[in-house]
Formats: C-alpha cells, sequence, structure tokens
C-alpha cells in the first residue's frame, strides 16, 4: 500500500474523532472560562480535555506529516491543520473542513457551490466568533480600565469587530486582548469578502441567465 492510499485511510478514520475532539475543546474552554472560578475538579476536567484535544491534534499532524513525505512543504499545503495545531482557539474550524468532506463522501454535494461558500462562511463566523468572544472575555474582564467586563460585551465586541462596523464603545485593552483582535478583523473582512462576493456573483448568473432567456438557477 502506497503512502498516499495510507494518508487517505488515516484522514477518513480521523474526520469525525477530531471534529468531535474539537467541539469537547470548545466546550471545555468555554466552561473554564464562564465559570470563573470553577471548582478544583471541574477546573482540573476542562484541563484535563483541552490538553487531550491538543494532544490528538498534535498526534494527527504528526502521523499525516510523515505519510505525506513532503516534509517542509507540508507545512505550507497543510496550512489550516498547521495554524490550528498552533492557535488552539482555531480548531472549532476542523469542524468545518470536515462537514465539506462529509460532503463530498456521500455524493454530490447539496447545495450550488455558491450556497456552499456562503454557508461555510457562516458557520466559521458563528464558531469563530464565539471562540474570539471566549478569548477576549478571558483577558479583559479582570484587567484594570477594561470595558469588556461581561461575556455579553465580549459577544457584542466580537459581532462589531467581524461585521467591520467598530462602534468603539468596547475595545481590548490587554496586549493579548488586542492580538485576539487583529485575528477577528482579519477573519471578518475574510468572511465578508467572501460572502459578498459570492453572492454578487451568483446575481451575475442569474441576470445574465435571464437576459439569455434561459431560467434562472436555484
Amino acid at each position: 500500500m502506497d503512502e498516499d492510499s495510507r494518508r487517505t485511510r488515516w484522514e477518513r478514520r480521523t474526520e469525525g474523532p477530531l471534529a468531535v475532539a474539537s467541539l469537547v475543546f470548545l466546550a471545555a474552554y468555554a466552561i473554564r472560562v464562564l465559570t470563573g472560578d470553577p471548582p478544583d475538579g471541574l477546573r482540573a476536567l476542562c484541563l484535563g480535555l483541552i490538553l487531550a484535544a491538543w494532544a490528538l491534534f498534535a498526534v494527527d499532524y504528526a502521523v499525516r506529516w510523515r505519510l505525506s513525505g513532503q516534509r517542509l512543504r507540508f507545512v505550507r499545503t497543510h496550512w489550516l491543520d498547521t495554524v490550528v495545531l498552533i492557535l488552539p482557539l482555531l480548531r472549532p474550524l476542523r469542524v468545518v473542513k470536515v462537514y465539506e468532506a462529509v460532503r463530498r463522501r456521500h455524493g454530490r454535494p447539496r447545495f450550488a457551490l455558491h450556497a456552499r461558500v456562503m454557508v461555510y462562511a457562516g458557520l466559521a463566523t458563528v464558531l469563530l466568533g464565539f471562540t474570539g468572544a471566549l478569548g477576549v472575555y478571558q483577558q479583559e474582564h479582570a484587567a484594570p480600565d477594561a470595558t469588556v467586563r461581561t461575556f455579553g460585551d465580549a459577544v457584542w465586541w466580537t459581532c462589531a469587530t467581524l461585521s467591520t462596523v467598530g462602534y468603539g464603545d468596547v475595545a481590548p485593552v490587554t496586549p493579548v486582548g488586542r492580538l485576539i483582535a487583529v485575528g477577528v478583523m482579519a477573519i471578518g473582512l475574510a468572511l465578508l469578502g467572501a460572502v459578498t462576493g459570492t453572492f454578487a456573483s451568483w446575481l451575475l448568473q442569474v441576470f445574465a441567465r435571464e437576459d439569455d432567456g434561459g431560467p434562472p438557477a436555484s
């Protein structure tokens, strides 16, 4: 059996477990942040689940790197997995990737390309918005002169930032909080551009078909 076949089989077998690990990581991280000062047992459980999820991603990354035989080229061609391994808060993106893989495995995707792009962008926005709000709240709520005092403030700030509105009524003041903010801003611009560009492309196709006298695509 060649390395490509072994890698493909490995990726298929680990899609589901890694998606579950992403959700477990997000749940454990949310509980640890939102409970404030949890009991020692709950804190230890959440920390153990977070570390276990990180270990699963590290093992999966190492195995696929070994099976690919690409060495440093693997890091460039699998940039999402590399970023997810380095930045734990981006692990929920794995769920979006698994959703795409499952749809392809069951044959032709249910939605057209334009609809799929908007659906995936929406899923990524919700997941990253929630994790970004958790990260900002964790860093900001106890900082001096902080304006993000509650998780609701963090969610409001994330929505305003992802939508590129940026009211400025609440904003991070800590270095780590501002670093998270930079990532949320960049992601917001990318997702907004993807959705608006895809929607505009779909409208152009519809209008072109109408001009040609053909029925619009569903």
